[in-house]
């Protein structure tokens, strides 16, 4: 196998001498006749690692720096209590992550709340649970949560998103930091708001946060959004800096990605040159803390030849969205027979394809050696948003979490039953 294919597969991932696929000490085939297919599998050694890499890159350079885990990534109980157990905190979006995330078990005092459209039942849980921070997309969110805190006789710690007008090398659709985001306020509104603020005495403001997109592979972006928001510091004690490292889901993407250490460096220099050593720097990695961590196991159902090979797995766009979504590509081996596309015989170029009713259903394309039904075929880079945008089109149930590590495997989410698609009918 070569150190390139490796790198987009979690790490400790190795093939045994008959050319079987080891994941976190499993044989990947094994793992899909045990478990079944789809499946999500998680190599808690990687994700652990990354966790640990973060905290002590961002440490090392800031020892006060507060990092957060995007739980929006994998919203999972027990891939936040890995998380919380490597001293990150979390970042949610929804009261649903909330309630996720303390039953996890983090302490409220280390999650904050994100979102641009939050309802009251939203901004009312934060405040009763006391969270470190709701960062405040515009007016009405602090107008509605300094009303909430003040009926509570409470003093809510608050961050304003600012849009710094900076737009990353990403898709449209994830890309955040844009003048026209509907996400957080212009730099000018942004300084409004902390006049407002100012005047609300149920509101603390503590920082400034921004997020210029996701999936970012350059660094220089980070810079100038620092840049932009930097005038606006001097009212504040923290700078969010967001997240936003991208991941490599393809092996020609791996030279272009950069290191954690890198990243935290760019951000953490970027601040102290542009706004100063007194204030606390936070980051909330999502896709890159899990992404490279995770692959999903399919099994071949057909295998039709005309104009190219078509090759069916039984799972698809209920199981991940992004190749639909943003036109994410993704790498696939054979799990027995792996890796493929090498050797004087690398195979056929195959299109796999999902078994939902739509022709974007396209999971990935890739070189197969003699595809057949009943192969299991693995993807990996899935631990990032494939879990979290699973859905259940055309009545495809829900796949299960896998955590492996020492050869052992452990079921985390079940695989949902279909029962329980009309479960929530009434009548």
């Amino acid at each position: 196998m070569t150190d390139a294919l490796l790198d987009v597969y979690p790490r400790g991932t190795r093939r045994d001498d008959d050319g079987r696929l080891l994941l976190g000490g499993c044989d990947a085939g094994g793992l899909a006749r045990e478990h079944g297919t789809p499946a999500y599998v998680v190599v808690e050694d990687d994700l652990r690692a990354q966790a640990r890499a973060y905290v002590s890159a961002f440490r090392a350079l800031a020892p006060d720096a507060h990092v957060s885990f995007a739980s929006k990534a994998f919203p999972c109980t027990a891939i936040l209590r890995i998380a919380r157990e490597e001293g990150l905190g979390c970042d949610v979006a929804s009261g649903g992550e909330l309630a996720l995330a303390l039953n996890a078990g983090f302490a409220p005092a280390d999650v904050h709340l994100h979102g641009n459209a939050k309802s009251e039942a939203e901004l009312a849980a934060a405040v009763e649970h006391g969270l470190r921070q709701v960062v405040l997309d515009g007016v009405d969110d602090a107008e509605r949560l300094a009303r909430i805190a003040a009926e509570r006789g409470r003093v809510q710690a608050v961050a304003i998103r600012v849009t710094p007008d900076v737009r990353g090398d990403t898709h449209d659709g994830i890309s955040t930091g844009q003048a026209d985001s509907k996400f957080g306020l212009g730099v000018d509104d942004a300084r409004s708001l902390i006049d407002r603020i100012g005047t609300m005495p149920s509101l603390r403001l503590e920082g400034l946060h921004f997020h210029v997109g996701s999936q970012l592979l350059e660094l220089d972006v980070f810079r100038r959004a620092v840049a932009a928001v930097a005038p606006l510091a001097g009212a504040v004690e923290e700078l969010n800096l967001g997240g936003g490292l991208g991941v490599a889901y393809l092996r020609d993407e791996v030279a272009r990605l950069p290191s954690v250490e890198a990243y935290a460096r760019e951000k953490v220099s970027a601040v102290r040159e542009l706004v100063g050593d007194r204030i606390r720097i936070a980051d909330e990695p999502g896709r890159s803390l899990v992404g490279r961590a995770g692959v999903t196991l399919y099994t071949v159902q057909t295998v039709k030849r005309n104009v190219r090979t078509w090759v069916g797995v039984d799972g698809g766009m209920a199981d991940n969205l992004r190749p639909m979504l943003y036109g994410a590509r993704y790498e696939a081996q054979i799990v027995d027979r792996f890796p493929a596309g090498e050797g004087p015989d690398p195979g056929e170029p195959c299109r796999i394809v999902g078994k939902h009713c739509e022709s974007s259903d396209v999971v990935a394309d890739a070189v197969l050696p003699d595809p057949r039904p009943g192969d299991v075929l693995v993807t990996p880079v899935t631990g990032a948003y494939g879990h979290a945008m699973a859905n259940v089109y055309n009545g495809v149930p829900r796949p299960p979490v896998v955590l492996v590590g020492d050869g052992r495997s452990r079921v985390v989410v079940r695989r949902e039953r279909v029962d329980e698609l009309w479960g929530r009918d009434v009548g």
